[in-house]
C-alpha cells in the first residue's frame, strides 16, 4: 500500500509492513512511537529505522532526523496507528460480525462457547488468553488483546480464510491503550468484575472506567449485552449509545435463570426470555459457568440464533482447555485445573470444589500467585484458600523477575489454620498432590491452566501446561503402582 493512501501531503512511498516493536524487522514499515507500559517508542526511532522503517509517526519532537526517512508527528499517535492498521489490512472487523467480551472472569469461556456454538451456523474465530483460532488454523495467544497491528493483521487473515465472525477477549489495559478503538464491535458482552489488574489501574473505580470505555464507544446499533447480577452491570452501560440487554439469576434480566440444579458432569437450569420458558441442559459444571451459558445464548440469540438451534449444542460443548478442566483417568478422586488468578475466581472454584468433594474427604489446593503484578491480593489468595482447602501446596505462577519462594511466602502470610507446603517447582507440586490424594478427595491446580509457558525473569520459557502434567503425573505415579497401593491398603485391613 502507498503511503499517500494512508496520509495526506506525504511523499510517494511502498509500505508493505507496520510496526510498533523496533526489535522486530519490518522492512518498508511505518513505525509507531507508542508510549507503552514499561518503554517510549520515541526512544527507539534509530533501532526501528536499522530494522526497516521508512517513516516514523510520533507525537514528541525527535533530533537528529535521517534525510531518508519521512517523518509524521501527529497529536496522538495510538489514535492513528488504530486508523492506519484498520484501513492498512483492508477494515478486516466490517467485514466480519465481532463480539467482543470483557469482564474479570469468564472471557475466555464465553469466547470459546460462542466459538463452539456459532461454528456450526457460521464460521468463526476466536482471539484470546487461550489461543488464536480460525477454521483449521490454531496458533499460541499473544496478549489476551493482541497490539493493535498484531490484531487488525490476525482479522486480516480470519476474513481471508472464510471467518464470518470473530469472538474476541477484550482486557481492561487492551482497551485503556487503546487497542481495540478502531474495531468495529457488533455486539459487546460484560461478564463481571472483581479484584484484578489494580498494580495497573491503581483503583476498582479506573479499572471499571477501562472496561466502560468499551461500552461507551459501541455504535448504535450494538447490542451490549450485561450481567445484572453485578453490582458493576448497569453502571458501565450508563452512557452506551447500544441497546442493552440484561442476563442474571439473582435479579430481574432480560434473559434469567430462574431455577437450576448443580451436578457434578452437568447443570440443569429454566431459562426465562420475553414470557417464554426453556429448560436446558448443559454438560458445563458450576454456578459461574450458568452465567458463562447466560451471556453466549443472549449474544448468539440477538444476532439471530433461536434457542432452539442451541438446546442441543449446550448438552455437549467442547471441554474448554484449562477452564474447569475436569482431568479423568480413571483415577478415583477428582482433579480440576483452572485458570483461576483472582481472589473471585480461587473462591468460585473452591466454592466449587467443596460441592464436589464427598463429606470426610479433603481438598488439595494448589496455586502460586504471578510476579512483577498485584501483590496485595497474595495473602488474600491465602485467606480463601485456609477457608477452604485441607491442604495447600503453594508453587510457582509466572514468577519473572522476583523469588518464587517469597511470592509463595506472601500468599502463606493469610493461611491461619491449614496445613502447607511450599514447592517451588510446579511440576513436583503437582506430582505431591497427587501422590498424597486418596479415594474422593480432590485435587484444584489454579493459575496455569492449559498454558504452555511460564515466564521467568530472561522471558518465556516452555511449559508442558497444568492439564498435560496432570494427566502424566497421574498416569505414572498413581495408576502406575495403583495394584500396590490398594494390595498394601488391603493387607493393612
Amino acid at each position: 500500500m502507498n503511503l499517500q493512501e494512508l496520509f495526506d501531503n506525504v511523499p510517494s512511498i511502498e509500505i508493505r509492513n507496520l510496526m510498533a516493536d523496533s526489535r522486530k524487522v519490518r522492512p518498508d514499515s511505518i513505525f509507531f512511537c507508542v508510549q507503552g507500559m514499561m518503554f517510549d517508542g520515541h526512544r527507539f526511532v534509530d533501532q526501528a529505522i536499522e530494522n526497516g522503517a521508512r517513516v516514523i509517526v510520533h507525537s514528541e519532537p525527535i533530533a537528529n532526523k535521517n534525510p531518508d526517512v519521512t517523518y509524521i508527528r501527529v497529536k496522538d499517535v495510538t489514535a492513528v496507528f488504530n486508523k492506519v492498521a484498520d484501513a492498512f489490512y483492508g477494515y478486516p472487523s466490517h467485514k466480519m460480525r465481532v463480539y467482543g467480551v470483557t469482564g474479570t472472569n469468564g472471557k475466555s469461556s464465553t469466547c470459546c462457547i460462542i466459538r463452539d456454538i456459532l461454528n456450526d451456523y457460521s464460521p468463526t474465530g476466536y482471539i484470546g488468553t487461550i489461543a488464536i483460532e480460525y477454521g483449521n488454523v490454531k496458533l499460541p495467544p499473544l496478549l489476551t488483546t493482541p497490539n493493535i497491528d498484531d490484531l487488525h493483521s490476525i482479522m486480516h487473515d480470519m476474513v481471508e480464510a472464510g471467518m464470518k465472525n470473530v469472538a474476541l477477549e477484550a482486557s481492561s489495559i487492551g482497551i485503556e491503550q487503546g487497542r481495540v478503538d478502531s474495531v468495529d464491535f457488533d455486539t459487546v458482552v460484560f461478564t463481571n468484575l472483581t479484584y484484578d489488574h489494580l498494580d495497573y489501574h491503581g483503583t476498582m473505580e479506573n479499572y471499571f472506567q477501562a472496561k466502560k470505555r468499551l461500552f461507551d464507544n459501541l455504535k448504535p446499533d450494538a447490542y451490549a449485552i450485561v450481567n445484572a447480577d453485578d453490582p458493576y452491570g448497569l453502571r458501565i452501560v450508563e452512557d452506551t449509545k447500544a441497546h442493552v440487554v440484561t442476563f442474571g439469576i439473582d435479579h430481574e434480566a432480560d434473559y434469567r435463570v430462574t431455577d437450576y440444579q448443580l451436578l457434578a458432569d452437568r447443570t440443569l437450569f429454566t431459562l426465562q426470555v420475553n414470557g417464554k420458558s426453556f429448560d436446558l441442559e448443559t454438560n458445563l459444571v458450576a454456578r459461574f459457568n450458568i452465567y458463562n451459558i447466560l451471556d453466549v445464548i443472549a449474544a448468539l440469540n440477538l444476532n439471530g440464533l433461536d434457542i432452539s438451534q442451541m438446546k442441543d449444542k449446550l448438552k455437549h460443548l467442547k471441554q474448554i482447555e484449562g477452564r474447569m478442566e475436569r482431568i479423568d483417568c480413571g483415577q478415583p478422586f477428582n482433579v480440576i485445573v483452572d485458570f483461576a488468578h483472582t481472589p473471585d475466581g480461587i473462591e468460585k472454584l473452591c466454592q466449587y470444589g467443596a460441592a464436589i468433594t464427598p463429606k470426610g474427604s479433603r481438598i488439595i489446593a494448589i496455586t502460586g500467585s504471578a510476579g512483577k503484578r498485584d501483590k496485595v491480593k497474595r495473602p488474600v489468595f491465602g485467606q480463601i484458600l485456609d477457608k477452604y482447602a485441607d491442604m495447600i501446596i503453594l508453587t510457582e505462577d509466572d514468577p519473572r523477575n522476583e523469588d518464587p519462594v517469597e511470592i509463595c511466602h506472601e500468599i502463606a502470610s493469610g493461611i491461619q489454620h491449614t496445613n502447607y507446603l511450599i514447592i517451588e517447582d510446579r511440576y513436583d507440586a503437582i506430582r505431591q498432590a497427587v501422590e498424597i490424594c486418596d479415594p474422593g478427595d480432590t485435587i484444584l491446580i489454579m493459575g496455569k491452566g492449559d498454558e504452555k509457558f511460564i515466564y521467568r525473569e530472561y522471558g518465556r520459557e516452555p511449559y508442558q501446561g497444568d492439564d498435560a502434567i496432570s494427566r502424566e503425573v497421574i498416569q505414572k505415579y498413581y495408576l502406575g503402582n495403583g495394584e500396590a497401593k490398594n494390595d498394601s491398603e488391603d493387607a493393612n485391613q
